[in-house]
């Protein structure tokens, strides 16, 4: 039967040469999928991975906090993740005195895992394919702008309207989420249960987790412990709850078996995650754009942000710990805009999407639909038209949204109306939430002189890399009553603001006026900071419009056109959970040179240097080496190993994904790609991407023979 389907299938599909290549539905595996998945060497059925109506794998992966993945691991609803998703928690419950960062943690109790406040984990109930029911009220519904089929907050009321129709019940704990897909051709329902009691249960120092750092970011090989795990509890009768001391950890439907027995060259391997965003059906010209503007702002201006948040963690202890989290988030990004504008132009991408898109135009000269053509010249008219106001937006949100924190302050201009009209009642309401707002603002990760440093740097990069014509309005502050002098500005704001500290604020607030509201250089900064982001999207929002609606016929052509081929097609990246399949592979990314698919502890005592914090190698950890006491989790050749590289197609949001062998047991946790696989957002290169995953081994062999958690070990499911 199987080899019939195989057959059958494979003279329709013709993928089993780059069958990696693809972010896949779960809803299209069986029809697009599963013949190449088997032919790679699958072992389990479709149904065990994704099933509609019965508990599968997908059961046990969770949308991790929003932007990350996790799988759950225990019958007790233990989670493990990246070390680099968890690590805002890890860096909240971190202070001099405790140093999770540095030091790891390990709760060696239920009693010791410690409550994350704001951190959700989200199962994915239902996935639910509701083109036919959006286009029908699509149609019925009044749409003077043109823009509801995109519309977020649109989309919102026609799934609220579906789960009446249907009878599904929704509340706090379980939403709805409807998104559409190939340039809204399609769309899809997502039923989801989210949990607000999440606790840390451990994570290794970030000596483990962290090993390489920024140095061996986004790079292959790599040797780092990129793991921490959390877990998911309930109230007493297994429902989602917000935190409470007699919640009891989650008793879960399906937990991951994990398999000791290691990888191997061409062992066949799949992924489920939540990949973030990516872009395949850009053409040509806005993958140049995209070069030139959002690449280049985060590479220019987080260099200058990270060297000067540098240079003040470098100072204390107590620095660093503020902005480790800060200082990590801002690195990621910059290092990958620097590796994708590199691959982009070592691998000629912009010559293969020239090659894309001139078949899709053929493929309209030979039917007659003239409307790819149009789509195609209108997409390159408004990348033309925009390119600048692009450019503009993107200087303001790095350097003055993202790189000021003080751009943060919060709101006072209802506060500031109620003075004005002199409402003792509103006045007495919005002077108390922006007492609250203030104690969130002042929060114990915030340093105003490392924010005084920093904004002062950011500001002038803003000045220098914009046109002074096309300044944002508190230039003309900063040139009246400054003489331009930036530093001088920023000095004011931080020495003369209501909010230059917490007690300045509860001085204000004891008695409120609206002059020095209106005065206050901070209100006016953070009001001209979102003002001209506000005015860079209006300048370009008639061309967004149109944009949109070009793109939409652009893949609508790309699928009719695939489809003639007989070709699957996926759609991009919308951090909706996607499976992604290939080969454990190593790859030659230059003439001469071969990197493997696997390393080993040996690189990390190769790598070791105890004057640069990145490669810093803990006592515990050498001693282990030295001794040789690796336990059940070494190779057969008795080395430790550490991480692999796999042929998956993966992105921003797979970090933390759970990576299967063929029988849909855990091998390794996902955590990166390589370098030479950045361009793989726009474009992927089957030769060169890989993604690197932390070997499972290690994982265990850091909680059992490094922590000393052993007890950990004995809720998961192992086989060895």
């Amino acid at each position: 039967m199987k080899k019939t389907i195989l057959l059958s299938l494979l003279t329709t599909f013709t993928l089993a040469g780059h069958a990696d290549e693809g972010m896949w539905m779960l809803t299209d595996l069986k029809k697009q999928n599963a013949a190449v998945m088997y032919d790679l060497g699958l072992d389990i059925s479709i149904d065990k991975v994704y099933s509609p109506e019965n508990i599968s794998l997908k059961d046990a992966v969770v949308h991790f906090g929003g932007g990350c993945t996790g799988e759950v691991i225990s019958s007790e609803g233990l989670v493990l993740t990246n070390h680099h998703c968890g690590y805002g928690y890890i860096q909240q419950h971190s202070s001099v005195e405790h140093d999770y960062l540095t030091d790891g943690f390990w709760a060696m109790t239920r009693e010791q895992e410690l409550p994350c406040e704001g951190l959700t984990i989200t199962y994915i109930d239902r996935i639910l394919d509701v083109t036919s029911y959006v286009k029908q009220q699509l149609k019925k519904d009044k749409d003077p702008k043109g823009l509801n089929y995109l519309s977020p907050s649109y989309l919102e009321k026609v799934a609220t309207r579906f789960a009446k129709k249907e009878k599904i019940k929704t509340d706090e704990f379980t939403i709805l989420e409807l998104k559409p897909f190939y340039g809204a051709n399609k769309y899809y329902l997502f039923v989801k249960t989210v949990y607000k009691d999440i606790r840390m249960v451990g994570a290794p120092p970030s000596s483990v987790g962290k090993f390489g750092a920024d140095t061996d970011n986004w790079m292959w090989p790599r040797h780092c412990g990129d793991f921490s795990m959390f877990r998911i509890y309930a109230d007493k009768n297994g429902k989602p709850a917000k935190y409470s001391a007699e919640n009891t950890p989650l008793k879960v439907k399906k937990h991951i078996p994990i398999n000791m027995k290691g990888v191997k060259e061409g062992d066949f391997t799949f992924v489920m995650g939540f990949p973030g965003r990516n872009w395949r059906y850009m053409i040509s010209d806005e993958v140049e754009e995209r070069m030139q503007t959002t690449n280049f702002m985060r590479k220019t201006v987080r260099g200058v942000r990270l060297k000067t948040l540098g240079e003040e963690m470098a100072k204390s202890d107590k620095t660093r710990i503020q902005y480790a989290a800060k200082y990590a988030s801002s690195a990621n990004y910059w290092k990958n805009a620097i590796g994708m504008n590199e691959g982009l132009i070592k691998l000629k991408v912009l010559d293969k999407k020239k090659q894309q898109q001139e078949r899709l135009l053929e493929y309209g000269r030979e039917t007659g639909n003239g409307s790819y053509k149009e789509a195609f010249d209108q997409i390159r008219s408004i990348v033309s038209k925009r390119r600048n106001a692009i450019y503009h937006q993107q200087a303001i949100y790095e350097a003055m949204m993202l790189g000021t924190e003080f751009y943060k302050i919060p709101d006072t201009d209802k506060l500031k109306k109620a003075l004005e009209s002199n409402n003792a009642k509103t006045i007495k309401e919005e002077t108390e939430k922006l007492e609250k707002a203030g104690e969130k603002y002042f929060n114990k990760d915030y340093d105003a002189e490392v924010d005084r440093k920093v904004s002062k740097r950011l500001i002038a990069l803003y000045a220098k890399l914009v046109p002074a014509e096309q300044h944002i309005s508190i230039f003309k502050q900063i040139n009246e009553k400054f003489g331009g002098n930036i530093e001088a500005f920023v000095d004011a704001c931080f020495d003369k603001s209501i909010f230059r500290s917490k007690q300045a604020l509860d001085n204000f607030l004891e008695k409120p006026d609206a002059k020095t509201l209106r005065e206050d250089l901070m209100v006016m900064y953070a009001q001209s900071v979102k003002d001209g982001y506000d005015a860079t999207t209006n300048a370009m929002k008639a061309e967004t419009n149109a944009y949109n609606l070009a793109h939409k016929t652009w893949v609508a052509g790309m699928l009719e056109l695939k489809g003639k081929e007989r070709t699957p097609i996926y759609p991009d990246a919308n951090s909706t959970l996607r499976l992604t399949y290939g080969k454990i592979g190593s790859y030659e990314p230059a003439d001469g040179v071969e990197y493997l698919y696997y390393t080993t502890l040996e690189g990390v005592m190769e790598k070791e240097d105890p004057n640069n914090p990145e490669f810093v190698v803990p006592a515990k950890l050498k001693e282990l080496y030295n001794k040789k006491d690796f336990g059940p989790y070494a190779m057969p050749d008795g080395r430790m190993p550490i991480c692999f590289a796999t042929g998956t197609d993966n992105t921003g949001g797979n970090s933390g994904s759970p990576v299967f062998n063929n029988k849909g047991e855990l091998i390794g946790t996902g955590f990166d790609r390589n370098y030479e696989g950045l361009t793989g957002d726009i474009a992927y290169n089957p030769q060169l991407q890989r993604a690197a995953c932390v070997d499972i081994r290690y994982t265990l062999f850091i909680i059992d023979k490094f922590a000393g958690a052993g007890h950990l070990l004995n809720e998961m499911t192992i086989i060895r």
